[in-house]
């Protein structure tokens, strides 16, 4: 009995056998890996309970928005880890010798494998683009909120803090490097001044903030006075600022650019673009979640040739050892040539790609060679 989907693929029953076996491992693997960095990060903040009114309470609050971000993270694993343990299970009771002894080649029986990968992937991506970068941002609010308790951010309008007799509003926040040093550049930045009776007297608007090591600088600032006269507006281009907010703490409490949707990252690039600065870590981070997709599919794929051959007499401590190291190395060779890219100045899409191209001539190499 089979289902087909017309020139595309034929589901038969061979492939809901392969693919509930894998199904099954990986949804155990994955809630076991995510569970156990989930309870590592909470042991982390329990900390910082007691302190400047962090509570029990926000530490579990923190670590349940964050949980979609770490099961985003943690699909790679358990998906190479899943599929060894699913098909490792078909190995060890005979029923994977059985498929190829009825005709079944390498690639379909992997193939089924990568295709359960693939449906699960769909909603993996939507959270990781969606409900994943929101509790990243409630998450870094309550951790700015932690590090200094006259700071702090509400959706849709950016940074707010106190800073003697100003209120400060910052739009965006944009994370930069400068000699292997995080600095934060706040933009569209406003600057409300009030007096001893509560009265506005005076308003600032700068493109963006900027913390130069010493002191921060505003760029194309203007200034508005207000007075019994009216009101008198001054431009200038770029202006000392004197505030006690302290960079070291914002950046910290910015959202890393890996944490991000590929909006918020295009929107990122675009910005820094236009200002004739180079995208560095954010270009990174977007061709990094485009290509997450293709990166879990072929690494998956590359992994099931282990299912194949010594495995058949392996135990789970094996498949899992196995599976561990593989994905392991294929995270260590990843960051390596990323970050071979950005020394030598490789565009970001294609040092991300080539691991994955890499891996896919290995297993093609492999499959063309056992049918």
């Amino acid at each position: 009995m089979s289902l087909s989907v017309p020139g595309v693929f034929n589901i038969k029953r061979v492939d809901r056998l392969v693919g509930l076996s894998v199904v099954g491992s990986l949804l155990m693997v994955w809630l076991v890996l995510t569970g156990m960095d989930a309870v590592t990060q909470f042991l982390r903040q329990l900390i910082h309970v007691g302190k400047h009114g962090y509570t029990l309470g926000n530490a579990v609050v923190y670590v349940l928005v964050t949980f979609p971000r770490r099961a985003y993270q943690m699909f790679t694993y358990a998906a190479v880890i899943g599929g060894l343990l699913g098909l490792g299970s078909l190995a060890a009771t005979g029923e994977l010798t059985a498929l190829r002894a009825a005709g079944m080649s390498r690639l379909r029986i992997a193939g089924s494998a990568v295709g359960v990968v693939a449906v699960l992937l769909v909603g993996v991506v939507i959270m990781g683009e969606t409900v994943a970068p929101w509790g990243d941002q409630q998450a870094q609010a309550m951790q700015l909120r932690r590090n200094a308790s006259a700071l702090g951010m509400a959706t849709g309008s950016g940074l707010w803090a106190h800073d003697g007799d100003n209120v400060i509003n910052a739009r965006g926040t944009t994370l930069k490097q400068h000699d292997g040093v995080s600095t934060v550049q706040l933009t569209d930045v406003r600057v409300f001044s009030f007096a001893a009776n509560g009265q506005l007297t005076r308003f600032q608007w700068a493109r963006t903030a900027e913390h130069d090591g010493h002191q921060w600088v505003l760029e194309d600032v203007r200034n508005t006075t207000l007075d019994a006269q009216g009101t008198h507006t001054t431009t200038i281009a770029r202006q000392d600022w004197q505030s006690s907010l302290n960079p070291q703490v914002l950046a910290q409490s910015v959202i890393l650019p890996e944490y991000l949707s590929m909006r918020d990252l295009r929107r990122n690039i675009g910005y820094l673009e236009s200002n004739g600065e180079s995208p560095g870590s954010y270009a990174v981070a977007f061709w990094a979640r485009a290509l997450y997709p293709f990166n879990v599919l072929v690494l998956v794929l590359c992994a099931m040739p282990f299912a194949f051959g010594a495995l058949r007499s392996g135990g789970l401590g094996k498949r899992i050892f196995i599976g561990m190291l593989l994905a392991i190395g294929w995270f260590f060779l990843q960051k390596a040539m990323v970050n071979f890219g950005t020394v030598y100045g490789m565009p970001p899409l294609p040092a991300n790609l080539l691991p994955a191209l890499l891996l896919a001539l290995v297993a093609w190499l492999y499959f063309r060679r056992r049918v």
